[in-house]
């Protein structure tokens, strides 16, 4: 009867998915790690026919901007079917296994919001960083194709072996997917030809880039997470799952969980305590609070997130005028529907993205549907000039 998380630990959604059912007391096992191979082969078929319609998804209701990831996926009881880990979160909500502590606060709706915002913002930003750190910072260092092998081993048997050599070399190939563009004097040459952190042409670097992102994130975090348990005050919600999923995918990358470390020992401690199972789940009458503090971290997001999702949303909707039907990984493999921005000053090169247009697209919503007093509180903790009507000129 538990519920199954179909993933894994290397997903940093996963393990998004993972804190969200242990704040909800929910029994889950890990698929197809934690099977034996009938069952993990019951649950893969499962997940196939959901991704090609012959079984219905319980949620969320998906839209021509939505796709159906690799992992996660959460299989519960009574024949449900879910995926996205957001998504998850709200219908835990709304099915009640959070009634006393919602992940996404009520009560309070400007907070609600700041909730969502923060938590869309890590799933799409610090996605870029937390690969950064795995596959360039620990690039001499990580075992995540092992890892992965040791998982799928269930399933695959002695062919998941191939995993730990295909892996990694598809993740680095991956890269400027993903925004990592290296440098064309990055020194990474004691690193087989498969694993060296790749440039490209017609593609800025954007090393620094990611790097001064990931500093100034850490800086906005760390005196949040040196007062308090949790980012928005003494209990758990959506955005400290989302914040533990990307910073606890680098757990086990040596060298990337070294620098979070140094560079921040409050945010390190919180990670490594939400990793051992500590989601506050016996203080879910703690309070909770949007205030100052959280003015680095929306600062963050408005410097950040805020100008990424403008400029995907013009290029997609310009790719889409001139007749493009492709969008995400498989254009960008095809060369399809990319863009040039520029985030903190520096150029990137990306393709346009259909799920993150459906993301603002929902925040936008969110904003909207905010009443003008509680505009206003959140308006006050952006920087002047870069609020979340998230229209102004990409910075």
């Amino acid at each position: 009867m538990d519920w199954t998380l179909w993933g894994s630990t290397l997903s940093p959604f996963a393990l998004k998915v993972e804190a969200l059912l242990r704040f909800a007391g929910l029994a889950y096992r890990w698929m197809p790690a934690q099977a034996p191979f009938a069952e993990a082969l019951r649950f893969a078929r499962r997940r196939g026919q959901l991704v090609r319609g012959a079984i219905p998804l319980t949620w969320p209701r998906m839209d021509a901007l939505d796709e159906f990831p690799l992992v996660p996926f959460l299989f519960g009881p009574r024949g449900e079917n879910l995926f996205d880990s957001s998504a998850i979160a709200g219908w835990l909500d709304a099915e009640g296994y959070t009634r006393e502590a919602p992940l996404v606060p009520t009560g309070d709706e400007a907070l609600g919001f700041v909730v969502r915002l923060v938590d869309e913002a890590f799933d799409e930003v610090g996605l870029y960083l937390v690969h950064h750190l795995r596959w360039v910072v620990s690039a001499r260092d990580n075992d995540a194709g092992r890892r992965l092998a040791a998982e799928m081993r269930p399933l695959l048997g002695p062919v998941a072996s191939a995993v730990a050599v295909a892996f990694p070399a598809r993740q680095v190939r991956r890269h400027p997917d993903l925004m990592s563009v290296a440098p064309r004097d990055a020194h990474f040459g004691d690193l087989p030809r498969r694993l060296r952190p790749p440039s490209r042409d017609g593609f800025p670097p954007t090393h620094a880039l990611l790097e001064s992102a990931y500093g100034r994130l850490l800086a906005a975090l760390e005196p949040l997470l040196a007062e308090q348990p949790f980012l928005f005050g003494e209990r758990f919600t959506l955005a400290d799952a989302s914040l533990y999923g990307q910073l606890g995918m680098n757990r086990a990358d040596p060298s990337a969980n070294a620098r979070l470390a140094r560079m921040a020992p409050a945010v390190h401690a919180f990670v490594e305590r939400v990793a051992k199972g500590d989601v506050g789940a016996d203080r879910k009458s703690g309070a909770l609070a949007l205030g100052s503090g959280h003015a680095p971290l929306l600062g963050w997001i408005a410097e950040t997130f805020v100008p990424l999702m403008q400029q995907n949303r013009e290029a997609f909707e310009r790719h889409r005028a001139a007749g493009e039907t492709v969008f995400g990984e498989r254009a960008f493999d095809a060369g399809r529907a990319l863009y040039d921005g520029v985030l903190l000053g520096s150029a990137f090169r990306s393709v346009a993205k259909g799920f993150q247009v459906r993301v603002w697209r929902d925040l936008l919503a969110g904003w909207e549907s905010l009443p003008g007093p509680e505009r206003a509180r959140v308006s006050r903790l952006f920087p002047p000039g870069a609020g979340p009507e998230f229209e102004g000129e990409a910075r």
